[in-house]
C-alpha cells in the first residue's frame, strides 16, 4: 500500500529543493565574495574580530551550512557534538590555509556539503551521531580553509581576533538553530533521526541552496 503522506512530502520536498536552488543560484555570485573587509587584510584586533564575525555570515554557503548543522543536531540526543566538531575542524582548516597547504576543490566541497547536510535533514538520516560529527568535522576543514583566505598576511593580534570572531559567530548561529530545532516552530515534535515536517522542509530548502551552489562550482 502506498504511503500517500510520505509521497506528498517527497513531492513537496523536491519542489522546495528546486525553488530554493533557483533562488540561491540568483544570489550565488554576490554571496561568494566571502570577504567582509573588501579584500583588505585586517590590521587591528577589532578589524580582525569584525572580519571573523562577518565571514561566515556574508557567504551563503557558509551560513547555510552553519544553520543546517544546528538543525541536524536538534534531531539527535547528543547532537550538540555536531556544531562543536564543525567549529573545531574549521579552526584546523584555517591553519592548513595559513600553512600554505593546498586543499584542491575546496569551494566545490563546501557547496557539496550544503547540499549533503540539507538532504540528511530532509530525509531523516539514520546515520549514527558520531559518524555525523565526523562528517561535520570533515566539512569544517574545507569551510575553515576558505576562511583562511581573508586573514593571510595578518599579524598575530588580528589573526587571533579573526579566529575568535568566526568561531564565536558560528557557535552562536549553530546553537541558535539547535535551540529553534528543539523548541520552536513545532520542531519539538521531532524524535532522534525522525525530524518533524517543518524541519524536513528546512532541509529541502537548504539542500536546494546547496544544489545551486554546487552547480555553479561545476560550471565554473
Amino acid at each position: 500500500m502506498i504511503n500517500t503522506q510520505n509521497t506528498n512530502l517527497s513531492i513537496k520536498g523536491m519542489v522546495a529543493l528546486g525553488s530554493s536552488g533557483l533562488l540561491a543560484l540568483l544570489l550565488t555570485a554576490p554571496a561568494l565574495a566571502h570577504h567582509p573587509t573588501g579584500n583588505q587584510t585586517p590590521s587591528t584586533f577589532i578589524a580582525g574580530f569584525l572580519s571573523g564575525l562577518g565571514h561566515p555570515v556574508i557567504g551563503l554557503d557558509h551560513l547555510a551550512f552553519v544553520i543546517a548543522v544546528g538543525l541536524l543536531a536538534a534531531t539527535r540526543v547528543k547532537g550538540v557534538t555536531l556544531p562543536i566538531a564543525f567549529v573545531i575542524a574549521a579552526l584546523f582548516g584555517t591553519g592548513i590555509h595559513l600553512a600554505e597547504i593546498s586543499l584542491p576543490w575546496a569551494e566545490f566541497w563546501i557547496s557539496a556539503s550544503v547540499l549533503a547536510i540539507g538532504l540528511l535533514i530532509a530525509l531523516g538520516s539514520q546515520i549514527p551521531t558520531l559518524a555525523l560529527a565526523v562528517l561535520a568535522g570533515f566539512a569544517g576543514i574545507f569551510h575553515g580553509y576558505a576562511y583562511g583566505e581573508s586573514i593571510i598576511g595578518a599579524t598575530t593580534a588580528p589573526l587571533m581576533a579573526y579566529l575568535l570572531g568566526f568561531t564565536t559567530i558560528q557557535l552562536v548561529i549553530a546553537l541558535g538553530a539547535f535551540w529553534i530545532g528543539r523548541r520552536g516552530l513545532e520542531f519539538k515534535t521531532a524524535t532522534e533521526g525522525q525530524p518533524s515536517s517543518h524541519l524536513r522542509k528546512a532541509g529541502w530548502a537548504i539542500g536546494g541552496m546547496g544544489l545551486a551552489l554546487t552547480y555553479s562550482q561545476v560550471l565554473g
